[in-house]
């Protein structure tokens, strides 16, 4: 296997990793909470509104970690399989995986929305130049 080939796959694993740490996180805010009896069961079997707001914002960031970076899996699997994992796509993928760290912080401490919005957007622009790239080679083969 390639280096770039491994650079990809830990591009992967780095992206696994940030919604396993919102995972942890989002656990740590809300568990204590139901165990202790501060949060009854049946006000949080439908919505999420009873928990405090570090666990809301915890909890969205975690489903955000299942909307555009399934579509960075999609793109990073499909270079691995076609064989095209070259640099361009490698950076590619790890600037989408840091601007998803970048988005996930903002988003779990100050939730500024304005500066969300640009690094999601740079984000996605990010996304669809890794598509293009991986896109491309595969067409015109």
């Amino acid at each position: 296997m390639t280096l770039v080939a491994k650079l990809l796959i830990l591009a992967i694993a780095g992206q696994v990793l940030l919604t396993i740490i919102i995972l942890v996180l989002m656990g740590r805010e809300r568990v204590p909470r139901v165990m202790s009896g501060e949060i009854p069961l049946q006000d949080i079997a439908v919505e999420r509104t009873a928990y405090p707001l570090k666990a809301r914002l915890l909890s969205n960031n975690f489903d955000n970690q299942f909307q555009l970076p399934v579509l960075f899996y999609v793109a990073a699997l499909l270079a691995l399989w076609a064989g095209i994992t070259g640099w361009p796509i490698v950076i590619a993928a790890w600037a989408f995986v840091v601007l998803r760290y970048v988005h996930a912080a903002i988003h779990i401490t100050t939730n500024r929305v304005h500066q969300r919005l640009a690094v999601y957007a740079t984000g996605l622009a990010v996304l669809v130049i890794l598509w293009l790239l991986v896109l491309f080679p595969i067409l015109l083969a």
